[in-house]
């Protein structure tokens, strides 16, 4: 049987999780900044469709990327180099989650819906959630948004209108979250996409024990700003 939470409910421990579905870890609780907080530090994220009640998951294995592990292509490390794009971060936050909600190729609906949507611009105005933004001519062409704890970041979700819009913003995400010393990025569940950035799976008892570490540094609790302007 999967767990029901109530509002005072704790999560179950990881094992308890399912195999099929996979990591499928208990239902029910709120999207409440205390509730995600705990979630993120526990290793958990919610993931449900606006007509299910909340789904709380920790797969395993879990895909993580190391940010020094960082994998560009040619092509892309070209296209990093051309002077035709801004990153902004945190300028537009509520945005990029919308551009992320918008159905895409193959699929019907959307798990960013307005529940969602409302429990993250919660946490941005706390400070733990931050959005990454590729900017042409004035216009949001792509990004990505998640968020950090101690020296941890948890990746959501990002989009393209153009190509190579969100790639752009998430390398220069792991290029700045190397200068700041986080040591992992976790994306949840394997991609091709993720793989050819340097991204790969992990058991979930060494995500956990490594979680348990750094999400124990001190916070960036702020609008983020980048200190570097170029990959090299």
């Amino acid at each position: 049987m999967i767990p029901w939470l109530t509002p005072e409910s704790s999560f179950p421990p990881l094992n308890v999780a399912l195999l099929q579905p996979n990591g499928l870890l208990a239902v029910g609780g709120d999207l409440s900044p205390q509730r995600l907080i705990e979630a993120y530090r526990c290793g958990i994220f919610p993931w449900f469709n606006e007509d299910e009640p909340i789904l709380w998951w920790s797969p395993d294995p879990r895909m993580v990327l190391f940010p020094k592990e960082l994998k560009i292509s040619r092509s892309l490390r070209k296209a990093l180099k051309k002077p035709t794009y801004e990153i902004r971060v945190d300028s537009a936050f509520s945005q990029v989650m919308q551009a992320c909600a918008q159905p895409r190729k193959d699929h019907v609906g959307t798990w960013i819906h307005e529940e969602m949507m409302s429990a993250y611009a919660t946490l941005h105005e706390m400070g733990l959630a931050h959005s990454v933004e590729t900017w042409i001519d004035g216009e949001l062409m792509g990004g990505l948004y998640g968020v950090a704890q101690g020296k941890m970041f948890f990746g959501e979700s990002m989009f393209s209108h153009v190509s190579d819009a969100s790639k752009i913003a998430f390398v220069h995400l792991v290029k700045q979250l190397d200068r700041w010393d986080f040591q992992m990025i976790d994306c949840q569940m394997k991609t091709a996409h993720l793989a050819s950035f340097g991204g790969r799976e992990i058991p979930r008892k060494e995500f956990s024990q490594k979680l348990k570490e750094l999400v124990n540094y001190s916070e960036r609790v702020e609008k983020w700003c980048f200190d570097h302007e170029s990959i090299e």
